[in-house]
């Protein structure tokens, strides 16, 4: 139970990053400072943890040495073997999709509402499955097609286009949350590929450094030099690291492994609710019965191929009753 309250709570924290970025907005900081100063939090947080982890293994090897003192030999924590630089720049590389899904997305977020955003970034979901149909030139089955008629079923609802119309929506916004998917979907395909046997709290901590170099390349830290970085800044970046770049993979790190990939996929739609309830209590967008209808229809979408999974299949039940 720890390990599912474990992804739940890291979905949770990724929804509230687009209600904290909008509030950033509005103090008039800029797309740039906005990811800078959310990774270099996350850059910072995450070497720390990445440090005392190491501190931790050192400490249980020093005492697993005291301890096989006197001619017996203690089992010494499993070490694991140091990343090379060629696996480290893999990381950083693997990484980079993830600082583009935040500019595409926080960009987005300057056109269209939080609760619109939300929506387009979560078609990674049948994105993913297309990609993967494509890569292993295989048909995806009924049960997903049925699921992505679902999903976009219940976009069409959520985006609000059945009672609002197209009129009412930015092309370059909608564009932009399209292409944050796209990015999104990248970084869920090569970062599980990515030097999977390395430690997490490493794998992480580079990823983060590469993600970091994107963004600061793109948009040079200026803020780090003219004060923007002692001021509010500094809070929201903080707020950002912690919630997107930080807690989000530690938590999905110690849990995924535990309740596997297909129950973390329905604990993480839990980001989808969080960010457009958030966007009518605390941005007061407007968010119509129609389009908590199309979030509730999302949700089902994402949960289907887990719960229908884990339902009793009738062959069986015939095979006990014939038994």
């Amino acid at each position: 139970m720890k390990y599912a309250i474990a992804v739940f709570l890291g979905a949770v924290s990724y929804g509230v990053l687009s209600t904290i970025v909008v509030k950033a907005y509005g103090h008039g900081y800029e797309l740039g400072e906005v990811v800078g100063s959310q990774l270099l939090v996350g850059f910072v947080l995450s070497w720390l943890l990445a440090a005392a982890t190491k501190w931790n293994v050192l400490r249980k090897r020093r005492s697993a040495g005291g301890a096989g003192a006197g001619g017996r030999s203690a089992a010494a924590a499993p070490k694991r073997p140091a990343l090379t630089w060629k696996q480290r720049l893999l990381l950083m590389a693997a990484g980079m999709p993830t600082a583009l899904t935040g500019l595409l997305y926080y960009h987005s977020l300057r056109y269209i509402p939080n609760s619109l955003a939300i929506i387009l970034l979560f078609q990674f979901t049948w994105m993913g499955v297309l990609v993967d149909a494509v890569r292993r030139r295989k048909r995806p089955s009924n049960l997903m097609l049925a699921t992505l008629a679902v999903l976009f079923g219940g976009t069409l609802l959520a985006a609000g286009i059945l009672d609002q119309g197209l009129a009412n929506f930015n092309a370059l916004g909608v564009v932009l949350g399209l292409a944050a998917a796209v990015s999104y979907t990248l970084f869920v395909l090569f970062s599980g590929k990515a030097v999977p046997a390395a430690e997490p709290a490493y794998r992480s901590a580079w990823m983060i450094t590469g993600g970091l170099i994107l963004v600061f390349a793109l948009f040079p830290p200026a803020f780090l030099f003219n004060g923007l970085i002692l001021g509010q800044l500094l809070l929201f970046g903080f707020l950002l690291g912690l919630f997107g770049a930080f807690i989000p993979p530690v938590l999905f790190a110690a849990g995924v492994p535990h309740v596997g990939e297909g129950m973390a996929a329905v604990l993480g739609a839990s980001e989808l609710p969080v960010a457009v309830m958030l966007s009518a209590v605390v941005l007061h967008e407007s968010v119509s019965v129609l389009q908590w209808a199309g979030v509730a229809l999302v949700l089902l979408g994402v949960a289907m191929p887990e719960v229908i999974r884990r339902l009793p299949h009738p062959r069986a039940k015939g095979a006990v009753h014939r038994a």
